[in-house]
């Protein structure tokens, strides 16, 4: 610890003399500093694709092997024979990918009407919505499970999909992108043009919404993708369990085979890796496409 605190030390050093010295080496020094807290990040990533194809008494070694084994093949048999992976993960990508779905539709509805039209009462409804946001999620838990209970949505996949899917943030979030970004001439003009409110909305400004539509995606595809109190509440049989309550079964009383536990979530993590990828690419083509001169 103390040899890695010298080394900082000199590395922050050597950082403020360059700035110094050199015409750009404050950027040089930005550039360092943020490649170094990068790869701060991405370590334990790494780290678990490592142990993924390692055995578990090597991953308990000290020094902790920081390059790829060959035990990548046993893990993945020990993890097949363990839980049924494939049907974890289709259940989490059905829920998943149908919450994300309908939270886009309806929050960018919500909040397209909200900065956009005028009706008695609006300012005190969205007041009365943000207000909701101060109220935390573990408040509502119980009555939540009461009313599946009520509607029969115990080991459905219902629950976990239709009560929040027009959600306070997200009507916020696209309220406010709305807001600042829609131009109230390109509204003026599909009107003109004969277009229904429907069509204005789907086919004019929903074009526009793509960067918000990426950023609201990945939160709510990521917040629902790792949930766990919920899917453990509601889904009592095992074929209906998602990819966290998989994970959760992986670990015994009488012993951990972490090598394949370990695979089991470098498996979780890659959608949510894939659908950073995929909605960085609509959110830049996103800006380009709404980009209007007023």
């Amino acid at each position: 610890m103390k040899t890695l605190l010298l080394l900082i030390a000199a590395v922050a050093i050597v950082l403020i003399v360059i700035a110094k010295l050199h015409p750009a080496g404050k950027k040089i020094a930005l550039y360092v500093i943020l490649l170094a807290i990068a790869l701060i990040m991405l370590a334990p990533f790494y780290m678990m694709f490592v142990m993924s194809t390692r055995p578990t008494n090597e991953i308990y070694s000290f020094p902790p092997a920081i390059w790829f084994g060959t035990n990548l093949v046993t893990n993945f048999g020990n993890m097949i024979a363990a839980v049924n992976f494939p049907r974890a993960f289709m259940n989490s990508l059905i829920i998943t990918c149908s919450y994300t779905f309908l939270v886009l539709l309806f929050c960018s509805m919500g909040g397209y009407a909200f900065a956009v039209y005028d009706f008695p009462g609006k300012n005190k409804m969205f007041a009365i919505l943000l207000a909701t946001m101060m109220i935390p999620a573990t408040a509502g838990i119980i009555p939540w499970f009461i009313m599946m209970s009520k509607f029969s949505w115990i080991n459905s996949f219902k629950a976990l999909i239709i009560p929040n899917c027009a959600n306070a943030f997200g009507i916020y979030w696209m309220r406010q992108y709305c807001k600042n970004n829609v131009p109230v001439s390109l509204m003026e003009a599909a009107r003109i043009d004969g277009c229904s409110e429907w069509t204005i909305f789907f086919r004019v400004i929903a074009p526009v919404l793509l960067p918000a539509y990426a950023s609201l995606g990945i939160m709510q595809f990521v917040n629902v993708w790792n949930d766990f109190m919920q899917p453990l509440m509601i889904l009592r049989k095992e074929k209906y369990q998602t990819l966290p309550l998989m994970l959760r079964t992986m670990v015994g009383d009488r012993g951990t085979d972490y090598g394949a536990l370990m695979l089991a979530s470098a498996c979780a993590v890659l959608p949510l890796l894939a659908a950073f990828l995929c909605a960085s690419k609509f959110f830049m083509s996103g800006l380009t496409a709404g980009a209007i001169k007023e």
